[in-house]
Parts: C-alpha cells; sequence; structure tokens
C-alpha cells in the first residue's frame, strides 16, 4: 500500500500562526515536531514554521523530531507547553499525553477551522460502555471548556470549569478507568454532578 502526504505552505502557515498565538497566551514557548530528516513534506514544515517565526521574536521556537518527541513526552512532559504538529503525528502523540492523565477519558480537543470550530472529547464513541454509567466526563465537560475560552472568548468562565473539575479529582472522585484504591469510586452522572456542585460553589 501506499499513502501520499500532502501540505500545502498556505495551510502549515494557517496551522503554525494558531500555534504561535497560543503559545503568545501561554508559557512563550513553541515545539514544531516534524520528521525532517526523512520526510520531505515535514521538511517543508519545518521550514514554514521556522518562516513564520520570524514575526513572533517573542516566542521560543524549538524544533523536534517525532520519534524522540514520542520517547521525551514520557520521559519527561512537563518539559512541553505547546506543540504543533502534522495530523498523524498530533494524532499518535496525543493519544500517547492522554495516558499521562491515567486515562483516555481525561482529554478535551478543539478541531479549529477558520469560521467553525469542533469541540470533543479526544476518545471515540466507546459503544461498549454506553448506558452503563461507568464512562468519564471529565473530557466531554474541559471540551466545553476549550469552547468557552477559543470560540466565546470566555476565558474567566472556562477557567471556572477547569478549576472545578481539578477541584473534583483533589477531593479524590474517580471514575473506573481512573480509580486506584483509597479514592472515591463515582459512576457517569456522580462525576458530573460533583463537577456541577463545585462549579456553583466558590470552594476551590
Amino acid at each position: 500500500g501506499v499513502n501520499t502526504m500532502i501540505y500545502r505552505e498556505d495551510e502549515i502557515r494557517r496551522i503554525a500562526l494558531r500555534a504561535f498565538e497560543l503559545a503568545r497566551t501561554r508559557k512563550k514557548s513553541l515545539l514544531s515536531v516534524d520528521k525532517a530528516n526523512v520526510l520531505e513534506s515535514t521538511e517543508l514544515w519545518r521550514s514554514v514554521v521556522t518562516e513564520t517565526g520570524r514575526d513572533y521574536p517573542d516566542i521560543e521556537l524549538k524544533h523536534m523530531y517525532v520519534d524522540n518527541c514520542a520517547m521525551q513526552l514520557i520521559r519527561n512532559p512537563s518539559q512541553f507547553d505547546v506543540i504543533v504538529t502534522t495530523n498523524l503525528f498530533g494524532d499518535i502523540l496525543s493519544d500517547e499525553a492522554a495516558m499521562l492523565t491515567g486515562s483516555i477519558g481525561m482529554l478535551p480537543s478543539a478541531s479549529l477551522g477558520e469560521t467553525k470550530a469542533l469541540y470533543e472529547p479526544i476518545h471515540g464513541s466507546a459503544p461498549d460502555i454506553a448506558g452503563k454509567n461507568i464512562a468519564n466526563p471529565l473530557a466531554t465537560i474541559l471540551s466545553v471548556a476549550m469552547m468557552l475560552r477559543h470560540s466565546l472568548n470566555l476565558p474567566q468562565e472556562a477557567s471556572l470549569i477547569e478549576k472545578s473539575v481539578a477541584g473534583v479529582l483533589k477531593e479524590g472522585w474517580r471514575t473506573q478507568d481512573i480509580y486506584s484504591t483509597g479514592s472515591r469510586l463515582a459512576g457517569t452522572e456522580e462525576m458530573g454532578n460533583a463537577v456541577v456542585r463545585k462549579l456553583g460553589s466558590s470552594d476551590f
């Protein structure tokens, strides 16, 4: 079988611009991940990202090969903040990063277009656990926070949701996928209700 990876300069630049703007609101650090030593399409990727970076002198831009990044995510995840990469590499790295939280049920995602965006948990539909009240709802809840921040320009409201989720986890509430001895086991509904209660209080 043969597959073709095609990226145009304007596509790469659009993605890079979004990444640099995001990095500017965070720690002003951006890592571009590619395989420029093997794939010509990602040679172009590295070139365009580097060129785009000249318009963002306040952002520290670094490059890393994807195989090294996959290893570094496990070895020392705290070194990363914003990572920009191709769809293929991002799909793999995001699932890997999800397990650093303990479960793929913890991670939200955003697919951002020029005028529209799609927010959803990073995991699939998981029909095998549908209706059993055991699914982790936190990725869905955190996807709403991303929507508030990136599409509706409501960062304070997004932060309240994120702090509520963090507060519930700090109290020890866990769904089955992230449960460990000593935690407070909760079903989907109970975990969601716990977040709502925390959101309605000022106790973070």
